[in-house]
């Protein structure tokens, strides 16, 4: 098949620690990626500032609010926000036991991106362990619709997204990202692909208490004469469905386990992407659960093989 299957499950080699401010609370926030032991998965730990913890797995269920980015939990009091650019990062990457420690709110966000956050791995490297990985395969077509937007799972021999975005303004308007994804894929094409906004909601956005970090060093700022303010331009010609495919990305990567399938959507989003893989996770027959085989001696190939787990369901953890 086309995607290339590991087979071992991996963690990181060591802590690696990476600072930045948020963008909605434009509070300075520090995350440490620790190594973490198999069936794991990823785990955030927000330490609050009287010392007690709120721990969330990554997994659809822990999914609170939607709105501007994707939130673990459902109390804003506890909750940790902004996760989906590094839960593309480690996902793409195919990183699948990761404790992330969070001395704030949210995620810092960096420049825009997920690059920060794929350098910051690449620091230190991954760790394969002595575990099979389970991959969850779409077996069946699911949609959902809302308005003029939709989503889909269907079957794919691989791991392949096609997010297409159409916005009424002349420098974005439709454009789409389609490929497959792959940990090189993802380091050319999507991880420096910014998060975007318009001047003309940024005085709603502040009254509301939401981006407060926000600047022209983690933005691509479009003004009201459809031109982007950023000097240096935009770092790809279509980064606005790059970076939609990359927030999509994260935002599957809530599965708990790593996709085998093609997603595709129009004009969806942070909460159009979690109620699809809901449905989908909601389903039974529409996956099935399966692991890498041994490779073979002679071909060195993977072969997919189906796991009789009922239990395996990291998703409503």
């Amino acid at each position: 098949m086309s995607i290339s299957l590991l087979g071992l499950q991996t963690t990181i080699s060591s802590p690696v620690t990476i600072s930045g401010t948020g963008v909605h609370s434009g509070a300075v926030v520090s995350i440490t990626f620790h190594p973490a032991e198999a069936d794991s998965g990823i785990v955030f730990q927000r330490v609050h500032d009287n010392g007690s913890v709120s721990e969330y797995r990554a997994v659809s269920s822990q999914v609170g609010n939607t709105d501007l980015c994707t939130v673990l939990g459902f109390s804003p009091e506890k909750s940790v926000a902004t996760i989906e650019h590094v839960m593309a990062a480690l996902y793409a990457l195919s990183l699948d036991n990761v404790l992330i420690e969070v001395n704030g709110a949210e995620m810092p966000i960096m420049d825009g991106s997920a690059a920060p956050f794929i350098d910051a791995i690449d620091q230190v490297g991954l760790r394969p362990l002595a575990v099979k990985r389970r991959y969850i395969r779409v077996v069946k077509p699911i949609r959902i619709e809302a308005g003029a937007s939709w989503a889909e799972f269907l079957p794919h021999d691989g791991t392949r997204f096609e997010v297409e975005i159409d916005f009424d303004c002349p420098l974005i308007g439709r454009q789409a990202w389609k490929g497959e994804l792959t940990p090189q894929t993802f380091r050319t094409e999507l991880s420096r692909a910014r998060t975007f906004g318009f001047m003309r909601d940024v005085e709603r956005l502040w009254a509301a208490g939401y981006a407060l970090g926000s600047s022209l060093e983690n933005s691509v700022v479009i003004s009201d004469d459809n031109t982007v303010i950023n000097v240096e331009g935009l770092r790809y010609g279509d980064e606005f469905a790059r970076h939609k495919t990359l927030d999509a990305v994260g935002d599957l990567a809530l599965a708990g386990a790593q996709l085998i399938g093609c997603y595709r959507s129009y004009r969806g989003g942070h909460k159009m992407n979690a109620h699809a893989l809901k449905a989908l996770l909601n389903d039974r027959t529409a996956y099935e659960v399966v692991e890498a085989s041994v490779p073979r001696a002679r071909a060195g190939q993977r072969e997919l093989i189906t796991v009789n787990a009922p239990e395996f369901a990291p998703w409503s953890a």
